[in-house]
């Protein structure tokens, strides 16, 4: 099983971006896919879950601010994340199963003018 972030970056506050992430070695379509972030010094915590049949959900801190979404034809799910602020600064991960049993190695984001 294999899952690749990719799409983070520096963006200033009040920016945007999109975080994908592409699995392999699992039955994409049948797997709950998490997004997680860990700031420094802090414990990593969920930021958005979609499940099988395309149900979200979202920490109060992201919500209305980023979606989630995935593309079961690409194998692939996304985050949009749009009014970024600093505290959104933090390694992103991708995660899969109902347990989140595989990771992927995460993705930076820095949010800083």
């Amino acid at each position: 099983v294999q899952l690749v972030e990719s799409g983070g970056g520096l963006v200033e506050p009040g920016g945007s971006l999109r975080l994908s992430c592409a699995a392999s070695g699992i039955i994409f379509s049948d797997f709950v896919m998490g997004w997680y972030r860990q700031a420094p010094g802090k414990q990593r915590e969920l930021v958005a879950i979609i499940t099988s049949d395309g149900t979200t959900t979202y920490d109060v801190s992201v919500k209305g601010r980023f979606t989630i979404s995935r593309d079961n034809a690409k194998n692939t799910v996304y985050l949009f994340m749009n009014s970024l602020n600093p505290e959104d600064t933090a390694v992103y991960y991708c995660a899969a199963g109902v347990s989140f049993k595989y990771w992927g190695q995460g993705t930076q984001v820095t949010v800083s003018s």
